[in-house]
């Protein structure tokens, strides 16, 4: 019973050891196939405590070990119990996970994870391929940027808490980045400034490096008018606001990059390859991206370097499109929309958290980026590829009705229905490494499916 699972990462054992201590670490390590969401971050591998939510008002607490820390080479943690919601668990599970970080040389680590539990190694397993792989990638992403020349940073970070933005945010924080999150409510957190969208305090990037901008209602449901104009008065005059202060602050941010959408070369591109020189698109949201990407233009005029990110469909069982599908799939309800034949530009929830890290560091990216894999799919080859992952069948197509019934004919045709063959013209100028190119490989991640061996 338990697991051993072991790995070389290419980085320094001092370097590997320090990344698990950092803000953002658990967060990064965390499944986001897993019902379970983190309460709060141990403060200190040598003795801090941390909590995860699990289904049902169930807690589980992890408890850092004194008697096992021994930096850089291991810390040790288990489960325990810290009130009535965590006392099920603890009681029930018997766990203690040692981490351990071996030189090999100075530049190469072996990192092993040793669980002490009854719970089968096997189903623990793609857990722990998963956190290797994260932490392999995440620790080569920051060494390409640091070869690059970026030093470690002060970044405000809009809409921190959403889909992108905690994954980004932990990101940054575990590459040795301060992150400042920028909230609407009363900042209680020493990371956090507050954001009145409306009229944002004159000090707000007062030793603000970069901003990056994520915030806005989001576009899924019907396009009722109340929800039309949610979606632009979340972004357009926020966005203006943000880019004006930037350009009024005295050395103030230098780079701005900000959400923007695939949704700019319309709803229908056909079969044309849209790459970032394409001419906008017919439709409400090539509409409201038009307008989102020209609010940003006083934080150019200024001389800050701007960088709209045009997002495709991002991939993960944590938000977006594939939260809602994954149930669906897994019950073998899945099937294609229509025809199938679509253009759909998807995008890894990691891959877009690289992208948005790229803007930072590549002084030669400026205007607008297609955040979508190099490898676009039709509909019917995303529902074939779901399904084979998951080991489902994908019989059952959704006729075109279906999505109009539920979204509305304007909703149906610019969301559940639309076709955009966008491909990543500019990264693939500046030989971007995408850590997941083809679609089998970012949801076999993304759901615990990658090969175990």
């Amino acid at each position: 019973m338990g697991l051993v699972y072991s790995s070389v990462i290419d980085a320094p054992q001092e370097e590997v050891f320090a990344w698990h201590s950092r803000p953002g670490a658990f967060t990064r390590l965390s499944p986001p196939w897993q019902p379970m969401k983190l309460d709060s971050e141990a403060a200190s591998l040598r003795d801090g405590r941390a909590a995860l939510a699990l289904p049902g008002g169930l807690r589980w607490v992890a408890q850092h070990q004194a008697d096992g820390y021994e930096p850089p080479r291991r810390f040790v943690d288990q489960i325990a119990s810290d009130g009535p919601a965590s006392l099920a668990a603890a009681l029930a599970v018997r766990w203690k996970h040692i981490h351990e970080f071996e030189a090999i040389d100075t530049t190469h680590t072996r990192m092993t994870d040793r669980v002490e539990t009854p719970v089968p190694g096997r189903f623990l397993r793609p857990m722990f391929v998963y956190r290797h792989r994260q932490l392999a990638d995440d620790l080569a992403a920051h060494q390409l940027a640091r070869t690059r020349g970026l030093a470690p940073l002060t970044v405000a970070v809009t809409g921190a808490s959403g889909l992108v933005g905690s994954a980004l945010t932990a990101f940054l924080s575990t590459g040795g980045h301060r992150v400042i999150r920028l909230v609407r409510h009363e900042a209680t957190k020493s990371d956090e400034r507050q954001w009145n969208p409306d009229d944002p305090d004159p000090d707000l990037f007062t030793g603000v490096d970069a901003v990056i901008h994520l915030a806005g209602v989001s576009i899924a449901g019907r396009f009722t008018q109340g929800h039309r104009r949610a979606i632009r008065d979340s972004r357009i005059e926020p966005t203006r606001r943000l880019a004006e202060l930037i350009a009024e602050t005295e050395r103030g941010p230098r780079v701005m990059v900000s959400a923007s959408a695939v949704g700019f070369y319309g709803y229908d591109g056909g079969d044309e390859i849209l790459t970032e020189d394409s001419e906008r698109g017919d439709g409400f949201l090539a509409d409201v991206v038009t307008d989102w990407e020209d609010a940003l233009a006083p934080a150019g005029r200024s001389g800050a370097r701007v960088v709209p990110i045009r997002t495709g469909i991002v991939q993960s069982p944590r938000g977006g499109t594939l939260r809602l599908l994954r149930p669906l799939f897994t019950a073998g309800l899945g099937g294609r929309i229509g025809d199938g034949q679509q253009w759909l530009p998807w995008i890894g929830i990691d891959d877009l958290v690289d992208i948005y890290h790229r803007a930072l560091w590549d002084t030669q990216l400026s205007g607008p980026v297609n955040a979508v894999a190099p490898e676009p799919v039709r509909n019917a080859d995303y529902t074939d590829t779901l399904g084979q992952v998951l080991h489902r069948p994908t019989i059952l197509p959704v006729p075109a009705l279906g999505p109009r019934l539920l979204l509305g004919e304007q909703g149906a045709r610019e969301l559940a229905c639309a076709s955009q063959r966008a491909i990543p013209a500019v990264l693939a100028a500046a030989d971007h490494r995408f850590r997941h190119p083809r679609l089998d490989q970012a949801l076999r991640h993304v759901l615990g499916r990658a090969a175990t061996g």
